[in-house]
């Protein structure tokens, strides 16, 4: 099992592990709340993984390594041998687009740079607190699984499904994710998790 920071006491991801154990329900609302609360902690990780997405005809696939933190983001997108596609930057200048010719692109966000990429928006600015499952206050449709784990949100307009987690615990993060909007999916799937959770605040 990675060796990872943990976001919920192990006694309960235990308990609700347990078979035949049945968690009241003001016992199960307490798990979900504590789960939220330190998801939300989580603001500096490192991921590596691999994204496909697609509109229409356009298809795009690639493996991916992401860094990030709140002042800054590094995404090093490349092919399944590991040639190097393009390098994705933010900070507090903008963000920029690095291509294996060595071009460059730059935006004032996210969403334009990834228009100048893939030729339609991603949600890449939103997507640090999607990927660990933070739910955003504006969220609709939103469910949960038996333990407590995000299932389903839509946010921004995108339908957001989580396919599955590193575990069956409460605190596990997601490792397959889909995104849909209009005629844009993409598909995100995290073979590993590094993570720093922010202390709690006094």
């Amino acid at each position: 099992m990675r060796a990872m920071t943990r976001l919920v006491l192990p006694a309960l991801a235990l308990m609700l592990m347990l078979p035949g154990c049945a968690l009241l329900p003001d016992t199960a609302r307490q798990v979900k709340l504590e789960s939220r609360r330190a998801r939300a902690t989580i603001d500096v990780f490192t991921l590596s993984g691999r994204i496909a997405a697609h509109q229409g005809q356009r298809r795009y696939s690639a493996s991916m390594t992401w860094r990030h933190a709140p002042e800054s983001d590094e995404i090093l997108l490349a092919t399944p041998l590991g040639q190097g596609i393009a390098e994705l930057t933010r900070d507090a200048a903008g963000t920029r687009l690095i291509t294996a010719e060595r071009r460059e692109f730059t935006a004032p966000d996210w969403q334009a740079l990834s228009t100048q990429m893939f030729g339609f928006s991603l949600p890449l600015s939103l997507l640090p607190r999607w990927l660990v499952a933070d739910v955003p206050a504006d969220a609709l449709g939103v469910s949960y699984d038996g333990v407590g784990r995000m299932r389903h949100m839509v946010a921004a307009d995108w339908w957001v499904d989580y396919l599955d987690y590193e575990s069956e615990a409460a605190d596990a993060l997601p490792t397959l994710i889909e995104l849909k909007r209009e005629d844009i999916e993409v598909r995100l799937k995290i073979d590993e998790w590094q993570l720093i959770p922010i202390p709690n605040q006094p």
